[in-house]
């Protein structure tokens, strides 16, 4: 998965486990790349922050790797222990570990820690790693879902609400997070943006792709909205970002940017 570290304390967003299992799945299934960039090893113990509902975090434990996951949202740990897996239920703020991995990974999770929480994330990550270990992670980028957010916010802002500000959402540039990586004590070994125009699903009943999406991934700026409202500026959004992120023959493409990047401990 993961894309579940914030919780509706900071930022609104709730996770529907179901509904993430039908319309977000790409997000674990192409994790190919940072998976390869992590190579667990059969032994190994590895953190998987923000594990979600467990799908990727079961892929590495069939490695031989010992995992340990850890998420914020209590329905995201409910599943991934139905899973059988070893799950904690923490921010990622608030780690508790001491020096106890080889490795800690995370795939699209670390972009929904606000900016001003991530000095305090990844110094918590960096204590929950043994020395010389490994912090192998993949998030949003800089210019992430760009129209998006752009189209999101044109809407929102004639009912008082800034859709950035709302989402707290962080997608650095490279040289941006590298310096805050160093800060925490990490040896950054390679760090590069990754354009990932991402094909949206379409839902099993026919629902829009990108409503879907907008109705996933941005519930807790929509919610701020009464129900009647919520459903037109759905439609608005989408009607904006129909010429630009939809072909001809009606396939949505999501504009994703990925930060990819393996630092030492």
């Amino acid at each position: 998965m993961k894309d579940s570290l914030a919780t509706s304390a900071s930022t609104g967003q709730t996770w529907n486990t179901t509904a993430y299992a039908a319309h977000g799945r790409f997000v674990a299934t192409l994790a190919t790349g940072v998976v390869g960039l992590l190579n667990p090893q059969p032994g190994e113990h590895i953190l998987d922050v923000g594990c979600g509902d467990g799908a990727l975090t079961e892929q590495l434990a069939s490695t031989g790797a010992v995992l340990t996951g850890v998420d914020a949202s209590p329905t995201m740990v409910a599943a991934a222990r139905a899973r059988g897996l070893n799950i904690d239920h923490h921010s990622v703020e608030s780690l508790p570990y001491k020096h106890q991995f080889d490795a800690v990974f995370s795939n699209a999770a670390l972009h929904w820690i606000p900016a001003a929480s991530q000095p305090t994330a990844l110094a918590a990550i960096h204590q929950a790693l043994r020395p010389g270990g490994r912090f192998v992670a993949e998030m949003g980028g800089h210019a992430n879902i760009a129209s998006i957010r752009v189209a999101l916010q044109s809407v929102l802002t004639p009912y008082g609400i800034d859709a950035e500000s709302s989402a707290a959402s962080f997608y650095p540039s490279p040289d941006t997070y590298r310096r805050l990586l160093s800060a925490a004590g990490f040896t950054v070994q390679s760090i590069e943006i990754i354009p990932r125009p991402t094909p949206l699903p379409i839902g099993s009943h026919g629902e829009d792709p990108m409503a879907t999406w907008l109705t996933t991934f941005r519930n807790g700026v929509l919610d701020r909205l009464p129900p009647a409202d919520r459903a037109q500026a759905i439609k608005n959004t989408v009607a904006l970002l129909e010429p630009v992120l939809c072909d001809t023959d009606g396939n949505w493409i999501a504009d994703y940017v990925r930060l990819r990047f393996h630092a030492i401990a």
